[in-house]
C-alpha cells in the first residue's frame, strides 16, 4: 500500500477510547483502567503489597452474619430427629 494511502487510511480510523479511570485503594491515585496498567486497581506494586499485608494481618475482615438457633432447626436440613 502507499505511503499516501496508509496515511489517509490511518487520518479516518477512529480515536482511540479514553481509558477508565480508577483509583488506587490504597493512596487514592488515578490509575487508567487498562491491560498495561500492571497493578490495577492499585498504581504501584509498593500499594498493592501494603493490601496485601493488611488481609495477612487481618486488618480488613469480611463480615459474617451468625444464624440463631431457631433459623437453623426451622429449615429441616441440619436437624436429627431426638
Amino acid at each position: 500500500m502507499p505511503d499516501a494511502m496508509r496515511a489517509k487510511r490511518a487520518s479516518q480510523d477512529p480515536p482511540a477510547p479514553i481509558p477508565r479511570m480508577v483509583k488506587c485503594p490504597q493512596c487514592g491515585k488515578s490509575v487508567p483502567w487498562t491491560p498495561e496498567s500492571r497493578y490495577r486497581p492499585f498504581c504501584s506494586q509498593r500499594c498493592k503489597m501494603i493490601d496485601l499485608g493488611a488481609w495477612a494481618s487481618e486488618a480488613y475482615r469480611v463480615p459474617a452474619v451468625e444464624k440463631d438457633d431457631d433459623e437453623t432447626s426451622s429449615d429441616g436440613g441440619d436437624h436429627l430427629p431426638d
